[in-house]
C-alpha cells in the first residue's frame, strides 16, 4: 500500500481516479474506496483527504485538471502565440483532459449547480480562469485582472455545459462555441481598448461644468 503519504499528497493522487469511478459510483464514498484500491491506500484512511464530501472530491480533480495543464502548456511554450489562441488552446486542452469522463463531469456540473454549492463552484471557476491567464501571460493588476478572470471564467462554464452534451464528432459543437465565445472576447476587448484610449476625447459633463465655473483665461 502506498503510505506515508500527507493528505494534501494523497488527494492528488486519488483525484483523477475518483473522478474516473464517479462515472459509475457518482462523487460519493463509494467512488473513494474504489480509487483507494486502485491506488493502493488505505479505504479507511482515503475518506479524510475529502471531508467535505462531493465538493472537496470535484475541487481536488479541478485542481489535478490545473495541475496537468500547467505542465502540457507552459508560459513559455504557448508565449508566442496570438492572446486568443492561447485561451482557446488552454480551454481546449482542459476540454480534452475531462473527455474521458464526460459522465463524471455531468454529474460533477449538476453537484455544482446545486444552490448551496454556487459559490464554491464560482471558487473552481475563478481559480481555473486565473491559472489560465497566468499561463497566458496576463499581468494586469489593475480592474482588468477581475474582468478578464470573470470573462473567461463564464465562457469555460458555458463550454463545459455544450461539452458535456455534445454527441456531435468530435465535439465540432463545442470547438465552434468555445470559438465564437473567444471571438466575441476578443472584439469587446478591443472596443474597450479604443474607448479607453480614447476617453479624454470624448464629452465629460463634469469637465464641461468645471469649465463652465472656471473659464479658461
Amino acid at each position: 500500500m502506498t503510505t506515508d503519504l500527507t493528505l494534501s499528497e494523497m488527494r492528488a493522487v486519488l483525484a483523477p481516479v475518483v473522478a474516473r469511478a464517479a462515472a459509475f459510483d457518482g462523487w460519493s464514498a463509494e467512488a473513494v474506496t474504489t480509487a483507494a484500491e486502485e491506488c493502493g491506500i488505505d479505504a479507511q484512511v482515503a475518506p479524510l483527504a475529502f471531508p467535505g464530501g462531493a465538493m472537496d472530491m470535484i475541487d481536488a480533480w479541478t485542481a489535478s485538471v490545473d495541475a496537468a495543464m500547467a505542465h502540457a502548456l507552459p508560459a513559455q511554450q504557448i508565449g508566442n502565440l496570438p492572446i486568443r489562441e492561447r485561451i482557446r488552446r488552454l480551454v481546449q486542452f482542459r476540454l480534452d483532459h475531462v473527455a474521458a469522463n464526460r459522465e463524471s463531469l455531468r454529474r460533477a456540473l449538476s453537484i455544482m449547480a446545486m444552490p448551496q454549492n454556487l459559490v464554491r463552484a464560482a471558487q473552481l471557476g475563478w481559480r481555473s480562469a486565473d491559472a489560465m491567464w497566468r499561463l497566458a501571460g496576463d499581468t494586469a493588476v489593475d480592474y482588468n485582472h477581475y474582468t478578464k478572470r470573470a470573462t473567461l471564467g463564464g465562457i469555460y462554464a458555458a463550454t463545459l455545459t455544450v461539452f458535456a452534451n455534445d454527441e456531435s464528432e468530435d465535439f465540432a459543437e463545442t470547438r465552434a462555441f468555445l470559438d465564437r465565445r473567444i471571438e466575441g472576447v476578443m472584439k469587446f476587448e478591443k472596443a474597450k481598448a479604443r474607448l479607453l484610449a480614447n476617453r479624454d476625447m470624448h464629452f465629460s459633463p463634469a469637465r464641461f461644468l468645471g469649465r463652465l465655473r472656471y473659464p479658461g483665461r
